[in-house]
């Protein structure tokens, strides 16, 4: 990776390769990650790497540890479990709101959105246990429509932390989900057809499902 160019620029660099090594597993949970070692892997300085992970750190994908420094954050029951009650108790309220709140812009732009996920491919070739990164940006950008017609910011913000500090727990549970047979995407649409078809009442049981299922795969394989 070159350096020439801003800081910013170099930071960015550096937190989108982090990022997916995090996410497809190069840098498994709990993970240290030491500042020469990560200079020498991704050509950087000791700055611009401090500076990405501070950033992957409010994302809750690394944690900073006393005498540790940083590490890649360790999956836990317990903490999937408060995590996913946060998030089934936070975003089910803001897509209520935004079923409710949300205009035909609102629902246009949630359609669209699903749209590119449909077409995202999920699994990496190179990777089958891992989704591609098209798939889980376009993943993001869907939740966040589905959001959006919420006018609470702060709210919506809230529940958007949540869903990052969840993506890592989600792409470690592909594997038990692909098992267990689960159709994503069958979930998916019938979220957006509820959400649009302004039935609050469906769409957030839906929506608080598919939070759920994720973490009990992930329960239920971790206790096999």
């Amino acid at each position: 990776m070159a350096t020439t160019g801003t800081g910013a620029t170099r930071t960015d660099g550096v937190h989108a390769r982090l990022r997916e090594d995090i996410l497809g597993g190069v840098l498994p949970p709990g993970q240290r990650l030491k500042f020469p070692e990560l200079c020498r892997r991704y050509d950087t300085s000791v700055g611009a790497a401090r500076e990405a992970l501070t950033r992957l750190a409010s994302a809750g994908l690394v944690r900073s540890q006393a005498h540790q420094g940083y590490v890649v954050t360790p999956l836990s029951v317990e903490d999937l479990a408060e995590l996913t009650v946060a998030r089934v108790e936070v975003e089910c309220l803001v897509l209520r709101m935004s079923i409710t709140e949300g205009d035909v812009r609102w629902e246009a732009d949630a359609i669209a959105a699903h749209h590119l996920l449909e077409r995202a491919p999920y699994l990496d070739p190179d990777n089958p246990a891992r989704s591609t990164a098209e798939w889980a940006a376009a993943h993001a950008a869907f939740h966040e429509a589905l959001l959006a017609g919420c006018g609470n910011r702060r709210l919506r913000e809230v529940a958007t932390g949540l869903r990052d500090e969840a993506e890592l727990y989600r792409q470690w549970s592909i594997t038990p989900a692909q098992a267990k047979g689960r159709d994503v995407a069958a979930e998916h649409r019938a979220i957006l057809d509820a959400a649009i078809g302004r039935d609050a009442d469906l769409a957030v049981r839906l929506l608080g499902e598919h939070i759920s299922l994720t973490s009990k795969l992930l329960i239920d394989s971790a206790e096999d």
